[in-house]
């Protein structure tokens, strides 16, 4: 069995610099990096280090990085037989501004990621008899994320949907096919439309999303924890104190070690542990995949920080 990721496939562009431009203004910069990123490859990437088998669905351009793209996922261990090679138009960019806090901007052009069509659904599809989950997030064309969620829970699997980046506009018949949405709060106060920035407010936009018809929501704040909430129960899970230089891909991260955590049989409570310790750790290493943390890795932070498997 495997987990299916269809979401998009980008190259990042990264700049480093003191701090984050203003409106108008132009800084120097201190470094650049060019890594292999989008939101779908990143959570691909963060289960496939984890020792899951995962299958990779989207597209990538057949030039401008799409050959570069596909090799990183396969030397990470990714399946990628189902990504497409479009050859109108040009791979996912990230343009990613990152300063000496850890704190980013990001400007993303869609590329091929833009193209994902009823086409990219049907070659889904064909992976859902051997796989437990489908990993969605909001890089691709909405009309594809709601198809490709009808179609996970026509076929029983679990649909875990990472709605970023936000889309106020996000249509309400999705929520009842998401088994497992995890915004955080800034993407959590826009889809419910106030501020979320406390556990006490993440608790109720929480609750806000279960109404709307998601089996269970988890709301990230970062330094202050995760809120999680079903129908049966409401609970927090306090962060782990770690030295954060770059928060690229620390949600993707948590998606990759919930989803891992989950397959593997844990408890919801032990796959929001794991979610934050994959998170936590993608925030001590620069960059998006390059963050993203091994099994050994993994496992050593857990046993140092006292968590039991």
């Amino acid at each position: 069995m495997s987990i299916i990721v269809f979401g998009s496939i980008n190259i990042d562009l990264v700049a480093t610099t003191p701090r984050l431009p203003v409106a108008g203004e132009t800084l120097l910069g201190e470094d650049f990096f060019k890594i292999p990123g989008g939101k779908g490859a990143n959570q691909a990437v963060a289960l496939a280090r984890l020792g899951i088998p995962t299958q990779m669905v989207g597209r990538v351009g057949a030039h401008n990085f799409g050959a570069e793209l596909v090799h990183n996922l396969q030397v990470a261990g990714v399946q990628t037989d189902n990504i497409l090679i479009d050859e109108t138009v040009s791979s996912g960019v990230a343009i990613i501004t990152v300063d000496h806090a850890g704190e980013n901007q990001i400007l993303v052009i869609p590329g091929a990621n833009g193209r994902v069509n009823q086409e990219d659904i049907e070659r889904l599809s064909h992976l859902f008899p051997t796989a437990t989950a489908l990993l969605l997030q909001l890089e691709i064309p909405i009309p594809a994320v709601l198809a490709a969620a009808q179609a996970a829970k026509n076929a029983n699997l679990k649909v875990i949907l990472d709605p970023a980046p936000v889309q106020t506009n996000l249509p309400n018949e999705i929520y009842p096919l998401v088994d497992i949405i995890t915004p955080n709060e800034v993407e959590a106060g826009q889809l419910v439309g106030f501020p979320v920035d406390n556990q006490e407010s993440a608790i109720k936009a929480a609750k806000v999303l279960l109404q709307r018809g998601v089996k269970c929501a988890i709301v990230k704040l970062g330094a202050k924890g995760v809120i999680c909430a079903t129908a049966e129960e409401v609970f927090f899970a306090p962060a782990f104190s770690v030295h954060a230089i770059d928060t690229v891909a620390a949600g993707d991260a948590f998606n990759g070690g919930l989803a891992a955590a989950l397959f593997t049989g844990l408890s919801l409570h032990q796959a929001v542990v794991w979610g934050s310790a994959a998170g936590a750790l993608a925030t001590t290493r620069m960059g998006a995949q390059t963050s993203l943390p091994d099994r050994l890795t993994f496992d050593s932070f857990l046993k140092e920080r006292g968590v039991g498997r």
